[in-house]
């Protein structure tokens, strides 16, 4: 006979401290959908203008590359610094935290491409077995 087990309830203190510990930091969460290449643009430590962020980030729109710069100035992984000149020019870095993502990103990029194929086929197999909506 099997042994049949009964599971157990989720508690609501099942993630007693849902930050780690870390405030609003949200360590599992790491800036926006365009946070990432942004970091690749700058990976390089030159210190680039907006209109050079958007030749190789055209896709995205001057609005939303803005708040994706102001949010990871907020969070401490750019610095913006504003040169005194007519017109006044603005250079976008990364800091020492903005680089340390560089190695995290890079072991995400490699996961992406070793399983590619097998989100893909995930992705298919959920399309064509899931109910239109």
């Amino acid at each position: 006979m099997i042994e049949q087990h009964s599971p157990q309830s989720l508690s609501p203190s099942f993630f007693p401290d849902p930050d780690c510990g870390a405030g609003s930091a949200q360590p599992l969460r790491v800036g926006g959908k365009w946070t990432a290449m942004v970091l690749r643009c700058l990976e390089d430590g030159t210190p680039r203008r907006f209109s050079e962020l958007r030749v190789p980030l055209h896709w995205i729109t001057p609005k939303v590359l803005t708040e994706t710069l102001r949010a990871m100035e907020r969070d401490g992984f750019l610095t913006r610094t504003v040169h005194d000149e007519n017109p006044p020019r603005v250079e976008y870095a990364l800091t020492g935290l903005g680089r340390s993502l560089l190695g995290p990103l890079d072991t995400a990029c490699d996961w992406a491409r070793t399983h590619a194929s097998q989100v893909t086929e995930a992705r298919s197999a959920y399309e064509r077995t899931s109910p239109v909506t």
